[in-house]
């Protein structure tokens, strides 16, 4: 499997240029396959990749050879859409409230995301709709406005919404500028000093054991990448804002390998505990905006690394790190719609007037997060060889911006919306846990996580070891 987009991206990640000789391929058709767009490409590559950064780091730890890497179709298609696929005890999950849609606006169409209730509310404010108001309303008055006024209204009341664009309209946009012009895994050298990595202690296969991750982000494409590194042995510690609850079936999902816990940032004690969690931490990952983390006294990268030499600091943005829409919040289904992904995808022949579409998953969120666990991946092998620290940053954009300018495969297999997904139960303590397992595979590589997920905020901020 040495397709152009592996090659592209294991090149953007600064990997010795002969690896991807070692990935296969398991072909099968998928549901990803349906997209208008080469999502399918998209999401095998970004796995392909994973997965061979995780093979390199095994054998930089153990001295042996690059371990080979397998990438299955059925495995990648069933992980790209877990957060839809999860059940526990049957129960469908929650995946987009009722005001999270397009709606139609006087000159063409707008997207909206109002899953959290702060966001809900935000968006009916700056419309000056009631905190009752539900879609019928949404409707009438989003269709007497203008898209890019709504759009920078909502903006300005802390909500979340956007004008659907097309592909060619966004690349003429500041912020579709401006991401495009981004690396795709940008890579900086932070403070050196670091020691080798410790021995993992367990099987070669868990390529990250021993190691501990702090895990501050939300929703999905931060907390897949950190899923990954849990399943290759890391020690995953989330932490969350006590005010920002997050949703049991997003954690359901993405909570696999993890321990979750609730602490206040903007408080002395809370970055006290911070302080100390970083003293013997190895990877920091976040999904605050661009500058958020800053504010936060002691807390810029470079801070940070001063504190822990070796450090990898891993950021994760939706707009990217330049251009005026950096500072702003952001989603999957919002950069779908403002990139031009959701026009792509509302299929050949339909209406101008016809709602937008969609990628059958959330593959910017899925294909960002394990892109950036293969970053954190190769980063952790850069340390273990040269002492040498990290700051690496993506962003859904310029995932989009790649997604956007790939051919569509001209004998692209037919999709199978009906093929049965790859997936696995565990008994937990609060019922039957069905869920897809990763799609990370390589000889030796570890079968599952070592736990499930628990009830979100429900552990301790601390490491389970004592420090080393």
């Amino acid at each position: 499997m040495t397709d152009d987009l592996v090659r592209e991206l294991w090149a953007a990640l600064d990997g010795p240029p002969g690896a991807p000789e070692r990935i296969t391929r398991d072909r099968a058709p998928t549901a990803l396959d349906g997209a208008a767009l080469p999502a399918a490409a998209l999401a095998r590559a970004t796995v392909a990749v994973c997965s061979l950064a995780a093979a390199e780091l095994v054998a930089a730890r153990t001295g042996g050879p690059v371990p080979l890497v397998r990438v299955s179709d059925r495995a990648v298609d069933s992980a790209f859409r877990s957060d839809r696929l999860v059940r526990l005890d049957g129960r469908e999950p929650v995946t987009f409230a009722p005001l999270s849609g397009f709606w139609r606006a006087a000159d063409g169409w707008v997207r909206t995301h109002a899953n959290y209730p702060h966001h809900r509310a935000r968006l009916l404010g700056a419309l000056g709709l009631p905190q009752g108001a539900g879609p019928r309303e949404l409707a009438a008055v989003l269709a007497g406005r203008d898209a890019a006024a709504t759009e920078e209204s909502v903006y300005a009341a802390g909500g979340l919404a956007v004008a659907v664009r097309d592909r060619d309209t966004w690349a003429r946009h500041p912020q579709g500028v401006a991401a495009a012009a981004q690396p795709l895994a940008g890579h900086r050298p932070l403070a050196p000093g670091g020691a080798p990595l410790p021995p993992s202690g367990r099987e070669p296969g868990y390529a990250a054991a021993g190691l501990r991750v702090l895990d501050l982000t939300r929703v999905l494409a931060g907390p897949v990448a950190t899923r990954t590194l849990a399943l290759l042995g890391a020690q995953v510690l989330r932490l969350d804002a006590p005010w920002l609850p997050e949703c049991q079936d997003a954690l359901d999902d993405t909570g696999m390998g993890k321990r979750s816990a609730r602490l206040d940032l903007a408080t002395v004690d809370g970055r006290a505990v911070l302080g100390r969690l970083l003293e013997t931490a190895d990877v920091v990952v976040t999904g605050y905006r661009p500058g958020a983390l800053e504010a936060l006294a002691g807390m810029a990268p470079e801070e940070l690394a001063a504190r822990r030499p070796g450090l990898v600091v891993a950021q994760l943005s939706a707009w990217g790190w330049t251009g005026p829409w950096a500072g702003r919040r952001g989603f999957d289904s919002l950069v779908q719609a403002a990139s031009g992904v959701a026009l792509a995808e509302r299929g050949a022949g339909r209406a101008p007037d016809a709602p937008p579409g969609a990628l059958p998953a959330q593959a910017l969120d899925h294909g960002t997060g394990y892109l950036l666990a293969a970053a954190v991946l190769r980063a952790l092998t850069r340390r273990h060889r040269t002492g040498e620290g990290s700051l690496l940053r993506l962003s859904l954009a310029r995932t989009a911006h790649t997604l956007l300018h790939r051919d569509v495969p001209g004998q692209a297999p037919q999709p199978d919306p009906d093929a049965k997904p790859a997936l696995r139960e565990a008994v937990t303590g609060r019922g039957r846990l069905r869920y897809a397992p990763s799609p990370v595979e390589f000889t030796g590589a570890p079968r599952d996580w070592s736990r499930t997920p628990g009830l979100w905020g429900a552990d301790a901020p601390c490491w389970e070891e004592p420090p080393r």
